[in-house]
């Protein structure tokens, strides 16, 4: 079991305080990791952070903004004082707007450009700025583990999420070229990689795939269809993908997207 071991390991994880994040959180702290919860609210961040200390995790909580580089210098900064490392740096906060979303019946022109340029600087910047902050403190000690979160839309076209499917590429690629960039300048003791979720039923995209009822979507259907498993995943079904890509066990791999989808991405329909 020691080959999975993140015992001990300070782990900033942005998004601490949504679905993803806040799932991923409780993992680490069960597995014995020191977890540093970063969320935008300060009410919701505080209080995830008290769930994690009930459960006996050693736990700092912080807001910030991903997108606020001199915050998150000062709680770089901070961290250090307090734990003195930075092992782990998990890029979970991002997600999807309305406006940046099309509706069936709506064209490309007529999406919300505004919010276009927010979501994709919230998944794209908001990956790379906690990455160039954090990452230079694993840079300092020689070593660490950066995991990002990527997308199926990132693997494939799909319809009516243009700004997410964009961004989330860009995470794709940022992913291998800092994997490239930290291998080759740090003996190759600063790992980076990320995951790609397949589809999951949660706050951001309830209303797409569950119908007021709570019957699938036609959109649903398809996203089942297209899945050999032939279900959604369940959020939890995630954080043993992530504590492996920062584990021992994966001292070799870096710049791998790992598909977390129930085969959605190989999966030719026939």
């Amino acid at each position: 079991m020691d080959l999975f071991s993140i015992t001990d390991k300070v782990a900033v994880i942005t998004g601490a305080s949504g679905v993803l994040g806040g799932s991923i959180a409780r993992s680490f702290v069960k597995a014995g990791a020191k977890v540093v919860a970063l969320g935008t609210k300060e009410a919701k961040i505080t209080a995830a952070a008290g769930a994690l200390r009930s459960e006996g995790g050693e736990v700092l909580a912080f807001a910030g903004n991903v997108l606020d580089v001199p915050r998150l210098e000062e709680i770089a900064d901070e961290v250090m004082r307090q734990w003195g490392r930075i092992d782990i740096l998990l890029n979970i906060a991002g997600g999807n707007l309305p406006g940046a979303t099309l509706m069936p019946d709506q064209r490309f022109f007529d999406m919300d450009l505004r919010d276009w340029n927010r979501v994709t600087d919230l998944n794209m910047n908001g990956t790379v700025y906690p990455s160039y902050v954090f990452g230079k403190r694993m840079a300092e000690a020689g070593e660490g583990s950066i995991v990002n979160i990527s997308s199926m839309a990132a693997m494939q076209a799909m319809t009516r999420v243009p700004g997410y499917s964009a961004a989330k590429a860009a995470v794709a690629n940022f992913t291998q070229w800092m994997a490239m960039e930290m291998a080759m300048k740090y003996d190759g003791k600063i790992r980076v990689n990320a995951v790609a979720p397949g589809f999951f039923i949660g706050e951001q995209n309830r209303a797409v795939l569950l119908n007021p009822d709570g019957s699938y979507t036609d959109r649903s259907h398809k996203v089942i269809a297209n899945t050999p498993m032939r279900r959604f995943g369940e959020i939890t079904e995630l954080d043993g993908a992530v504590q492996f890509l920062c584990s021992p066990s994966a001292s070799f791999i870096t710049g791998v997207i790992l598909p977390v989808d129930g085969g959605f991405c190989m999966f030719s329909g026939v």
